[in-house]
């Protein structure tokens, strides 16, 4: 059984993680479950540098650190500042900004910003395997606030339908299982339909709303479609799983992040990815430890 100490409060790890040696003795038995060895070679016959925290393997004669294969390598930021922004992530429910980052870390907002991007890069969590059993397709819009344009840009979006000036985001849901979201170009037939023969196993219940785009599933899908207009739930056909991870995305966007460029919507999805998957259920301990351990 995993006995590594997990800090339960901000003060705890910041206190914790403040000694470079505790910062070593937390990560190697994450890192290494079955002993150090060096990430080149896999060699395990090594001698340790202390004076420098290092490592030199035998075999191939290379140094190697703790960074070395994680999201932290070829950082010049501290374990310190990297745990510490770990744990922030992993017990944030809404998120953490680089700002906020910035200001509990002493780090400047660009490296924040940087350190919280590889962190999303841990938080990939999709599988070579197709979604199946019963499974919710939706699709969102995000961002594009008319508000926030420039007064020839909001004229053309209050004047315009749907994805003017938004980011459409195709979701798949297997309940109680994992979630896929992706950033598409539109909700056309094709489009749509493409990510779910990707993403979804041939003879599963596929549940979506009345969209015209999910028209010719049924040959290969269990396709059951649930009229917003008219009713949100029929029996077991709903996509309530989804609806309501678009609603903890988006408030996480509103108010944690304000905004999200087009461009990096996909790595924020990721983030919020992780924070829903079942096996995490935002528990401090395991999600804390899988990301101090992600491989981007």
């Amino acid at each position: 059984m995993d006995t590594t100490p997990c800090p339960q409060t901000l003060m705890e790890a910041i206190r914790y993680f403040s000694d470079p040696d505790a910062c070593l003795n937390f990560l190697i038995p994450l890192r290494w479950r079955d002993g150090i060895a060096c990430p080149r070679c896999e060699s395990k016959e090594y001698s340790f540098l202390s004076t420098r925290r290092l490592w030199k393997c035998k075999g191939c004669k290379k140094q190697f650190s703790i960074k070395v294969g994680t999201i932290m390598e070829d950082s010049p930021i501290g374990l310190d500042k990297w745990l510490a922004a770990i744990w922030l992530i992993a017990n944030a429910k809404n998120g953490v900004s680089s700002w906020e980052v910035h200001r509990s870390l002493g780090i400047t907002q660009k490296s924040a910003w940087f350190l919280l991007h590889r962190i999303r890069l841990a938080m990939q969590t999709g599988t070579f395997r197709k979604l199946s059993g019963e499974v919710e397709v939706d699709e969102a819009f995000i961002g594009g606030k008319a508000r926030n344009m420039h007064k020839a840009k909001r004229e053309k979006a209050i004047k315009g339908r749907g994805a003017v000036g938004k980011s459409i985001v195709i979701g798949v849901l297997e309940r109680d299982g994992e979630i896929r979201t992706k950033v598409i170009p539109d909700t056309k037939k094709q489009t749509v339909q493409a990510e779910v023969r990707e993403n979804v196993e041939p003879g599963s219940m596929v549940n979506t709303d009345a969209l015209p785009s999910y028209e010719g599933l049924a040959p290969d899908y269990l396709h059951e479609a649930v009229d917003h207009a008219v009713e949100f739930v029929r029996g077991n056909v709903h996509t309530n799983g989804l609806e309501n991870y678009w609603s903890l995305l988006k408030r996480c966007i509103r108010g944690t992040y304000v905004s999200v460029e087009p461009f990096h919507l996909f790595r924020y999805l990721d983030e919020e990815n992780f924070r829903y998957c079942p096996s995490f259920a935002l528990l401090p301990r395991p999600s804390f430890c899988a990301l101090t351990t992600g491989v981007p």
